[in-house]
């Protein structure tokens, strides 16, 4: 008896080497290259624009789904947002879905942070409140890294459109990017046990509320952060002003201007320290 094609069993979930590298060979292999622009968010993870560089492609920066849709190849979402905790409504969302369909133009949402919403519930782009019926067009990036604290187990997930899902295992399987079975054993193992995630989850939660109390009595502001492992702070100045103040504390933060230049009156500071940092963190602010 013939064994089926293997190309015929292609699910519309496939495991990847961690995000980042997804991120930033995405457009590459969806076939993207040498011409036209992909839409990032104004405040954005720097992979996405690695991601459309090494793929000949230009970058545009908007938080809306733009009137002009010539040469625009992709559409990068980020919710909940690293590096400020934004996190996009159902109608945000389901603008950005109908506007992709509509155009031709696949709507990719990065949701690493998705288990992590505090003040909001994070929804998915393929979520049927949003997505509809099928999957058509749009994809969606999750990772073990945050939700289980397994960044170094380089474990993350494609899922979405079976078309688009198969396209890019084609070209995957072809350049060796593929996850090491005691990985996926590992990723199978997390992704069924809920209770580990909550765990980790209140663990942010206490760090959350601890720093976030200290920041705001030490002046500064925070806005966003809804969402995610960050607060995005600023004292309305310019960010390496803020760095210098946080430097002076023995506090490291990172320059929101890496994220764009709509970041450039912010910093990200990270609740991915250990209990005692983040403690002494707040008694630095205090001081």
């Amino acid at each position: 008896m013939r064994l089926a094609d293997p190309l015929d069993a292609v699910p519309s979930v496939i495991p990847t080497v961690g995000s980042k590298e997804l991120v930033a060979l995405l457009p590459t292999m969806l076939g993207l290259r040498g011409a036209g622009t992909v839409i990032v968010p104004e405040v954005a993870y720097p992979t996405y624009e690695v991601g459309a560089v090494l793929a000949g492609l230009g970058v545009r920066r908007t938080e809306t789904p733009p009137d002009d849709a010539a040469g625009v190849v992709l559409v990068w979402l980020n919710s909940p947002g690293n590096p400020h905790g934004r996190v996009l409504s159902g109608e945000q969302l389901r603008g950005w879905v109908a506007w992709g369909r509509a155009h031709g133009v696949p709507v990719v949402a990065d949701e690493c942070y998705i288990t992590l919403g505090w003040d909001v519930t994070p929804r998915s782009v393929l979520h049927p409140t949003v997505a509809g019926e099928d999957h058509t067009g749009l994809l969606a990036v999750h990772s073990l890294s945050k939700q289980s604290t397994a960044a170094g187990y380089r474990a993350g997930l494609l899922s979405g459109d079976p078309a688009l899902v198969r396209q890019v295992w084609e070209v995957r399987r072809h350049l060796g990017l593929l996850v090491p079975t005691p990985v996926q054993a590992a990723m199978a193992a997390g992704l069924a046990d809920d209770a580990h995630v909550d765990e980790q989850r209140e663990r942010y939660r206490t760090r959350r509320d601890r720093l976030a109390t200290a920041v705001r009595a030490a002046g500064a502001r925070i806005d966003h952060s809804e969402a995610g492992l960050y607060l995005w702070v600023t004292r309305d100045e310019d960010c390496w002003t803020t760095i210098d103040w946080l430097a002076g504390l023995g506090i490291v933060a990172a320059p929101g201007s890496f994220y764009g230049p709509a970041g450039g009156r912010h910093v990200r500071l990270a609740l991915t320290a250990t209990d005692e940092r983040i403690a002494a963190a707040v008694d630095r602010l205090a001081g």
